[in-house]
């Protein structure tokens, strides 16, 4: 079953998930960041290239030739075909797609307010079915 982790009053989700896709890899996990706002995955795509000068976070987007070998996949449609199912970190206010393929999956919560009512409601529907849920309330330094 999967174990969903919830990650709330994160002031930067881009800045936020980075370090989460930097951690996963350091432990050789394999990671697909879903965003159903074209921009949103614009901007983390531009983010995983630089946000570190000693990182290096090789990703492709899903479909890509190159997608089944890059460890870290950018995802618009959690619905789609996925190379691996390792962890899926969620930075949409929707409930992903087949997100119960996935092993682990993060939920990253921002501190606006329409955000933290849908990550409730996401909340509530894991809780409801039963998944292992956890949170974590991110520092706002």
């Amino acid at each position: 079953m999967t174990r969903i982790d919830f990650h709330s009053n994160v002031a930067d989700k881009i800045g936020y998930a980075c370090r989460l896709v930097r951690k996963a890899r350091a432990a050789d996990c394999q990671v697909v960041l879903y965003a159903d706002d074209p921009a949103q995955l614009r901007t983390l795509d531009d983010a995983l290239w630089t946000f570190s000068e000693l990182d290096f976070l090789p990703h492709a987007m899903a479909g890509d030739a190159l997608a089944a070998s890059t460890p870290v996949i950018l995802a618009d449609n959690a619905a789609g075909e996925l190379p691996h199912h390792q962890i899926l970190i969620n930075l949409s206010a929707t409930t992903p797609a087949h997100f119960a393929q996935f092993e682990r999956m993060f939920e990253i919560v921002s501190t606006e307010a329409s955000d933290a009512g849908a990550a409730r409601e996401r909340y509530r529907f894991y809780q409801q079915r039963g998944y292992p849920l956890t949170h974590f309330v991110a520092d706002k330094a």
